[in-house]
């Protein structure tokens, strides 16, 4: 199989997958390294394949549709962190992204695509084995996050349930 044949196989592959498939699932598939499978993938990025990079590992981008919304949160304990993680979650949204704005790079996203409780359990505990990889600390705990949600009365749940709690970031 050429270069060519393997990307289209990639991308057939991530189109019928129902999660989140890693470098070395899929290279294992084709017979070649992790790294020819990265190099693809940015190769089919470039030329405009909606790919996202998940912590889980990489899926088509998921179809717009619903309410998208943008919420400030903030959380400095990783017990907060799991908090709001699970009530977007518990209320039906999914965490598309946490962006945080930083004074060099200017603002700096990370694709999440947390839809459930075992996806945030996944997060939270990759999180606990590299805590400084966090990029709410570069923040005080101060980030951004993109929801997807059925409908604006989710968004609009999940909004009211996270500033009931206190992890609404509010400029004082």
């Amino acid at each position: 199989m050429n270069a060519a044949q393997r990307r289209e196989r990639i991308l057939t592959r991530l189109n019928s997958a129902g999660a989140p498939l890693s470098a070395s699932t899929l290279a294992a598939e084709l017979g070649v390294s992790r790294q020819i499978v990265v190099g693809d993938v940015a190769l089919l990025r470039a030329g405009g394949a909606q790919i996202d990079a998940t912590p889980r590992g990489y899926q088509l981008h998921p179809a717009e549709k619903g309410y998208t919304g943008i919420l400030a949160c903030v959380h400095r304990t990783q017990e907060e962190m799991r908090r709001e993680l699970y009530t977007v979650v518990d209320q039906g949204g999914t965490v598309v992204d946490v962006a945080v704005e930083n004074s060099l790079y200017g603002e700096i996203r990370a694709t999440l695509n947390l839809c459930n409780r075992y996806d945030v359990d996944n997060f939270i505990r990759q999180a606990a084995d590299a805590p400084e990889s966090l990029l709410s600390r570069m923040t005080g705990g101060v980030h951004l996050h993109t929801l997807r949600c059925p409908d604006k009365d989710t968004f609009a749940r999940i909004h009211a349930a996270l500033e009931q709690q206190g992890l609404l970031y509010r400029k004082e």
